[in-house]
């Protein structure tokens, strides 16, 4: 027989239980919520989903902005042994039906202030029985059906489909990856435990936002499972100031954040002493430039930890740490994790020589819905390609290459993406980079740099100084040929570059 363990009673209902219902669970905007709130927020959930008709193991699709009501709403479908679907809410219509459609969800649940959406969403996917906004009188219906209700927890256990997320579309398409119940508790006994040392005390603050695997963890499942508190901010996109005013008001110890926003934070205005609350920055989604970090530090005292987790594992799977961090990397494997680089053949690779990374985990996917052509060239055994190359030091440390498919081939040698965005960051005129490749004049491929300078920067012989610049930094073939000055970058909601837009522009 299996041991029962459905994830949404291990992360709320145990606290009130155990006697800390008066614990402050969710500060949102200007609501705050205890412990003993959520829980009663959830079971109200959970018995309106089942009078509903929502049954075990259907799906129910989420365009949720980070609030008390994605939290009860997913929470509420995992405690009915149902599965949330969460999607991004800023996406288009059309887009959010497509990964509707693809699930087979019969019930979807929208944020309130993306009811712009709804018709696309209805149109595009025909097997929804309901659209659901969060506001109005058919949400005030839904829920009094659940009112003063708890539907009880479904006999789920650790192996049970608990909820799904969406790859963030860096190359493509995204696709749908299937979670466990305990898949959550696993990346809490891993990287929230071994890496960040969480407790009651924390507070947690994500610029991530929720529907994705990293915001998850950091605004839910990683609070929730020590009984700390998170601070939710549904504004999408937020600003430095409005991330300032966040963190000076609710003085969060925990603050999570992408590359690009931290080089945001440290071009702003804001007061140095903005982060006196955090003890530790934390880092993903990409690489972080060892400018960036160093520029942070510096401005605003706190040391960021950067690592690498994807949607397949739920989370970080390699990190730095409070006892080992070096800029530049993302650091070691995480208690719980093994890592290897491979060649192509798939033979380990020795300490300096790249390779893909591969990585086992038990918070690891069941697989791809409906993808099964993908899951047979991403899974191999306990093992899952992450298409990431890396490299390994003498020290253990492993620093990001580039995806295996953005490596260029230049004249007969390798130029990886990362290590010349890292050059060109160093200069004080570019807030960030990107590489992609582009044929010259005899079909040759060619490095090109798509740069954001800095606020107030000349641009008119920027392209002139950086080719000066990386002339004593860089090889003569990974020197980029031109440059385009962009006021953005086309990135996915997690931040990372949609390098194939990129290469699509040119």
């Amino acid at each position: 027989m299996h041991e029962s363990f459905n994830a949404a009673v291990w992360l709320v209902d145990r606290h009130v239980d155990d006697g800390n219902g008066d614990r402050t669970a969710v500060i949102c905007q200007d609501r705050t919520y205890t412990y003993a709130d959520v829980r009663t927020e959830v079971h109200r959930m959970a018995a309106a989903l089942r009078a509903w008709g929502l049954r075990p193991e259907e799906r129910v699709a989420l365009a949720m902005l980070d609030s008390m009501e994605f939290v009860a709403t997913f929470l509420g479908a995992m405690r009915i042994g149902a599965v949330p679907v969460a999607m991004n809410p800023l996406l288009p219509g059309r887009d959010l039906a497509v990964i509707a459609a693809d699930a087979r969800a019969r019930l979807a649940v929208v944020s309130g202030a993306q009811a712009d959406r709804v018709d696309d969403l209805r149109a595009g996917a025909p097997e929804l029985t309901e659209v659901l906004l969060t506001d109005g009188a058919a949400w005030e219906r839904f829920q009094a059906a659940g009112e003063g209700g708890d539907a009880g927890a479904y006999d789920t256990w650790f192996e049970s489909p608990g909820f799904w997320l969406c790859t963030s579309g860096s190359t493509g398409q995204p696709k749908l990856a299937a979670h466990r119940h305990g898949d959550i508790k696993v990346t809490c006994d891993t990287y929230a435990a071994n890496i960040l040392g969480t407790t009651s005390e924390d507070r947690f603050f994500s610029v991530g936002p929720m529907f994705h695997a990293y915001g998850l963890g950091n605004s839910l499942t990683f609070p929730f499972a020590v009984g700390a508190t998170a601070i939710l901010e549904p504004t999408r996109p937020p600003t430095p100031q409005l991330v300032a005013d966040i963190v000076t008001t609710h003085r969060p110890t925990l603050f999570f954040c992408i590359p690009t926003f931290y080089a945001a934070l440290t071009a702003s205005d804001l007061a140095d002493d903005t982060f006196a609350s955090v003890r530790y920055g934390v880092s993903a989604a990409e690489p972080l430039p060892a400018e960036t970090f160093d520029r942070f530090k510096e401005r605003f005292g706190v040391t960021i930890l950067d690592g690498i987790g994807s949607t397949e594992l739920l989370h970080i799977y390699l990190s730095n740490s409070p006892a080992a961090t070096r800029a530049g990397t993302s650091g070691v494997p995480v208690p719980g994790y093994d890592v290897q680089v491979v060649d192509e053949d798939g033979n380990p690779q020795p300490a300096g020589e790249p390779g893909q990374l591969l990585v086992k985990g038990d918070s690891v996917t069941t697989g791809y819905w409906c993808r099964s052509d993908t899951n047979k060239s991403t899974f191999a055994g306990e093992w899952m390609r992450t298409g990431d190359l890396y490299n390994r030091d003498e020290d253990g440390f492993y620093t990001y290459m580039g995806r295996v498919d953005d490596m260029l081939r230049v004249g007969g040698e390798w130029v990886s993406p990362a290590e010349v965005e890292g050059v060109l960051i160093e200069h004080d005129a570019v807030l960030e980079a990107a590489i992609v490749g582009e044929r010259d004049e005899q079909a040759i491929l060619r490095p090109v740099a798509y740069v954001i300078p800095m606020e107030g920067t000349d641009t008119s012989a920027l392209a002139n100084t950086l080719t000066d610049f990386c002339r004593d930094r860089l090889a003569g073939f990974k020197r980029p040929r031109r440059y385009e000055i962009v006021s953005d970058l086309p990135k996915t909601a997690t931040g990372k570059i949609q390098r194939f837009k990129l290469r699509q522009s040119g």
